[in-house]
Order: structure tokens, then C-alpha cells, then sequence
């Protein structure tokens, strides 16, 4: 679980600037609309906040499982089971800037060229 929301996140980044490379090379007209590759890097970065949400949450779920009392200074079991549980949690906050990030192409493009 720890590395799922970085794995989103580039998942993330590699579709929107493919889809935006293959399009401005193959399917854009000079002049024509950026539209539809606004529209898939709205509905990839949708997909990918939702992806990191959820991995978040299970973070958070298994940190605050029997207390999630911060530090984890136990050598236990259960207490590096909860710092996974938060470093999943504090992972998934940082990809889901990252993902924000990365879609804010959508405000500065608006065609190919």
C-alpha cells in the first residue's frame, strides 16, 4: 500500500502528456480545440484523486486501528504497522498535490500550438 498513491500519480502524469502529445502530433488541427484533451485530463486526474483517496482512507484505517497515537516509538508489531499506516496516509496527501499539480496544464494550454 505505501507505494499505491506514488504509482497513481505517475500513472496520472504519463496519460495526461501522452494523450496530449499523441494528440498534438497526430489527431490536432492547427488551429483546432484543445477540448478533448481537457476533458481527458479532467476525467484521468478525477480518477487518479478518487484512486488516492481511497488509498489514503485505508491509510488512515489502519494508522488510527487501536489508537494511532503519534510517534511510533514501539518495537512492535502493531506500532510498524500504524507508521505504515500513516506514511501511506502522508504518501497519498503528497500525491494527491502532485496530482493537482500535474493538471494544471488544463489552465495554461489551449491548443497545440
Amino acid at each position: 500500500m505505501l507505494a499505491a498513491s506514488p504509482a497513481v500519480w505517475a500513472v496520472h502524469f504519463l496519460l495526461s502528456y501522452i494523450t496530449a502529445s499523441i494528440w498534438c502530433a497526430k489527431a490536432a488541427d492547427p488551429n483546432g480545440s484543445f477540448w478533448y484533451v481537457l476533458a481527458a485530463i479532467a476525467v484521468y486526474t478525477g480518477i487518479a484523486l478518487a484512486a488516492i483517496g481511497i488509498i489514503g482512507r485505508e491509510g488512515y484505517r489502519r494508522h488510527s486501528l487501536r489508537g494511532g497515537e503519534i510517534p511510533h516509538d514501539y518495537d512492535s508489531p502493531e506500532d510498524r504497522h500504524r507508521f505504515i499506516g500513516f506514511s501511506t496516509l502522508l504518501l497519498s496527501a503528497l500525491s494527491a498535490v502532485a496530482v493537482v499539480y500535474a493538471a494544471f496544464v488544463v489552465l495554461f494550454f489551449r491548443n497545440c500550438y
